[in-house]
C-alpha cells in the first residue's frame, strides 16, 4: 500500500520516529500485500505491532495469492486486522469493486479482531494520475464504493490516501469525513496537513522501511471499538 505515493511524493530514507501522538494513546501496526509473501507474524508481534491491514483485491480481477496466510495468520497471532482494496476507478464501477472486495476477503464480523476494510485511493500505476476522472466523477465513484460496502457489511470503509493525491483528484465537498475513518500516508515525523474534508486522522502510515508501518490515533481499546462497530 502506498507504492505509488512513494513514487510520486517524498520517500523516507529509513525508519521514522513519529511525534504527533502521545505514546500513551498509540497503537502500532503494519500493512502488507502479495509483495511480502508469507509474513512472520510472531516476529512483528514481538516488535510491538498489534494491528495489520492486508491487501485482498485490486480492481475486479486481482486477488492477493498470499491473502489467507497474511489475513488468517495475523488473526491467529492476535492482531486486530482488516483487508484492503486497491481502487482502479477507470476499470469498473465503485459498486463492482466493493462487491469484489466483499466477496474475496473484505467481509466483516464482530469478533473483536476484524476492522472494516480499507479503500486504497492513490496515484494510478497504469496511467493518468486521476484515472481520467474529474473530481466530481471521482467523488461519485468513491461514494458508490462507500455505499455498496456498507450495504454488504454494515460498516463504512476506511479510506487510505495522501493529502497531495486526494486534493488533486477528489477535492473538497465530498462529505465522507462524516462516516469514513481517514488513513493518511505521509513519510515523515509528523502527519502534516490532512486531505480536504478531514480534521482528524485515524491511521497514519509514517514509513515504508523495512515494511509499511502505521499508527492508530488512540488506545488499543478505541481500536477495538472501531473493530466492533465503533
Amino acid at each position: 500500500m502506498g507504492s505509488q505515493i512513494r513514487k510520486h511524493e517524498r520517500v523516507d530514507a529509513g525508519p521514522m520516529t513519529p511525534k504527533d501522538v502521545s505514546a500513551a494513546a498509540t497503537v502500532y501496526g503494519i500493512d502488507v500485500s502479495g509483495w511480502q509473501g508469507n509474513v512472520d507474524w510472531n516476529y512483528w508481534w514481538n516488535q510491538g505491532k498489534r494491528f495489520a491491514y492486508v491487501k485482498a483485491t485490486e480492481g475486479t480481477t486481482y486477488k492477493n495469492p498470499y491473502f489467507a496466510q497474511q489475513y488468517v495468520g495475523s488473526y491467529n497471532r492476535g492482531f486486530i486486522r482488516g483487508a484492503y482494496h486497491f481502487a482502479l476507478p477507470d476499470r469498473s464501477s465503485g459498486k463492482a469493486q466493493a462487491n469484489f472486495l466483499a466477496d474475496n476477503g473484505g467481509a466483516w464480523s464482530r469478533d473483536n479482531q476484524t476492522l472494516p476494510a480499507a479503500l486504497d485511493m492513490e496515484y494510478n500505476p497504469y496511467g493518468s494520475t486521476c484515472y481520467g476522472l474529474t473530481k466530481a466523477q471521482m467523488q461519485k465513484w468513491i461514494k458508490e464504493f462507500h455505499d455498496t460496502y456498507y450495504q454488504r457489511t454494515g460498516r463504512w470503509p476506511v479510506i487510505y490516501t495522501s493529502t497531495s493525491w486526494w486534493n488533486q483528484c477528489v477535492g473538497s465537498g465530498h462529505g465522507l469525513e462524516k462516516t469514513v475513518p481517514l488513513w493518511v500516508a505521509r513519510y515523515s515525523s509528523s502527519v502534516g496537513t490532512l486531505p480536504s474534508g478531514w480534521s482528524v486522522w485515524s491511521f497514519w502510515q509514517y514509513t515504508s522501511s523495512p515494511i509499511d508501518q502505521d499508527r492508530w490515533n488512540g488506545s488499543i481499546e478505541r481500536l477495538r471499538v472501531l473493530a466492533n462497530n465503533g
